[in-house]
């Protein structure tokens, strides 16, 4: 008898079970990330055939495995309400954080008019949306969360977003297909002067 009320009260928050810990705004937040989760593993999956680039190949077999078992721990424990089956793991890039500064005339970019014209700077432009769109959810979702555990893997999640997105962008940077302005030397040193370290206020407590 003890034992079956010990699973009980486990199984349960505030009287309620664990896999109804959830409210509305988070159920309709996470639902929305999830649904997205699986149209930029779609994502991945259509553009593959089309990579020419090894390296953008090597970049999207690593992302993709990434995101699916990410996307399987979100979905456990939204089901769930319960720790998933281990923790979020942090994506590790495989390349420099190296940028090519300053801009080089080009082609004007804009829309094609045949799909025969996908090409590696295309792809890697649809996988890049893919996380942006994946850390401005997630972000939303997490701020709407009180179930403590999607929250966490949620929020944990969010900087792996911001990862894949970043090595996407250096290697679109590296390989000219996204150029990186900055101001001019003088505007930049007077930005970067902007702001100065704060005091604290005097009736604020240390």
């Amino acid at each position: 008898m003890d034992n079956q009320f010990m699973n009980e009260s486990q199984a349960t928050q505030g009287n309620m079970p664990l896999s109804m810990n959830h409210g509305a705004h988070e159920v309709l937040d996470v639902h929305e990330v999830l649904s997205a989760s699986i149209g930029a593993m779609n994502t991945f999956i259509f553009f593959r055939p089309h990579v020419q680039d090894q390296e953008l190949m090597n970049i999207l077999d690593r992302q993709y495995a990434f995101m699916l078992d990410e996307y399987n721990i979100t979905a456990e424990c939204f089901k769930t309400g319960q720790d998933p089956s281990h923790p979020t793991r942090s994506y590790k890039m495989q390349m420099g954080n190296d940028t090519n500064y300053g801009l080089t005339a080009s082609q004007p970019k804009k829309p094609m008019t045949s799909a025969n014209e996908i090409n590696d700077g295309i792809i890697s432009g649809f996988l890049l949306a893919c996380h942006k769109t994946a850390a401005t959810g997630k972000t939303t979702a997490a701020l709407e969360s009180t179930n403590p555990v999607v929250r966490r893997v949620l929020q944990d999640s969010i900087q792996n977003c911001i990862e894949m997105a970043y090595e996407l962008s250096l290697y679109q940077n590296k390989k000219g297909l996204y150029q990186v302005p900055q101001l001019s030397p003088a505007d930049m040193q007077t930005m970067l002067n902007m702001y100065g370290q704060a005091d604290k206020a005097k009736d604020m407590p240390n």
